[in-house]
């Protein structure tokens, strides 16, 4: 039987939120899972837009010094071909979400979809291995082709920050301007995913943004912190593809489950 939100729920969610949408296992993946398992009756997509704002500020906090200099410095050259590279990149995820919305939308009620993307993204991970050594500047085709992986990122189970960082390496993007590039990226996408799916609720739903889904906002923008945090030190390492294993098992845990 179906249940309304509890501050329990509030909290669980909330951390779940934060530490899942910068660490690579799919912050949305995990959302559809946790809220079948909890069994809530509230919007899932009223829940995804009280999690999102609460990364969102996690990322501007973290990458504080870095948003400051581009807007600084915007009227340099080199800023404002870094300020178009992040645009262009952007685009694959506009384009998605206008033409395959109902897609993702179905998605999101499918548990055993999102559990296949979870193995997917896990699969995908393990790519680190294929980094390339030798380094190169980010540029305008890479942008595009870190921008198309950001957009399949929009499916529930696969991960946005594991999409776009693996893709980066791979083009030869150096650990720390991959994570950068990818975070800073994830700005847009954050607060794009946020204005749209809270446009496509119900006016009733919209209105009942209750002191649990504040909560929400507010574990979340802790939690997101420190898996950031943790993310950044990881990939410094080199063990992004740990992550590869974790999302794997819970893939095929989820599928049997539904």
């Amino acid at each position: 039987m179906e249940r309304l939100l509890s501050y329990f729920d509030a909290l669980i969610i909330g951390t779940l939120q934060g530490l899942t949408e910068f660490l690579p296992i799919s912050s949305s993946g995990h959302l559809v899972i946790v809220q079948f398992l909890l069994n809530i009756n509230v919007s899932g997509n009223l829940i995804e837009v009280a999690a999102h704002i609460g990364t969102l500020f996690s990322v501007l906090i973290v990458y504080r010094s870095e948003i400051i200099h581009i807007i600084s410095t915007l009227r340099s050259k080199k800023t404002q071909k870094y300020f178009a590279i992040l645009l262009l990149a952007t685009l694959p995820s506009i384009l998605f979400v206008l033409y395959f919305k109902s897609f993702i939308l179905a998605i999101f009620e499918s548990q055993k979809h999102v559990a296949l993307a979870l193995v997917f993204t896990g699969l995908f991970l393990f790519l680190t291995f294929l980094s390339n050594k030798i380094h190169s500047p980010l540029d305008a085709k890479k942008a595009i082709l870190i921008g198309i992986a950001q957009a399949l990122a929009i499916i529930p189970g696969v991960s946005r920050s594991g999409m776009t960082i693996t893709t980066a390496l791979i083009l030869g993007i150096p650990k720390k301007d991959a994570a950068q590039f990818s975070f800073l990226l994830a700005i847009p996408a954050i607060l794009g995913a946020t204005i749209i799916t809270f446009l496509d609720l119900d006016p009733v739903i919209r209105e009942s943004m209750t002191p649990q889904l504040i909560t929400i906002v507010l574990i979340s923008f802790l939690s997101g912190y420190l898996a950031l945090r943790l993310l950044i030190r990881l990939l410094e390492r080199g063990k992004l593809y740990y992550f590869g294993f974790y999302c794997i098992i819970m893939g095929v845990i989820s599928f049997s489950m539904f």
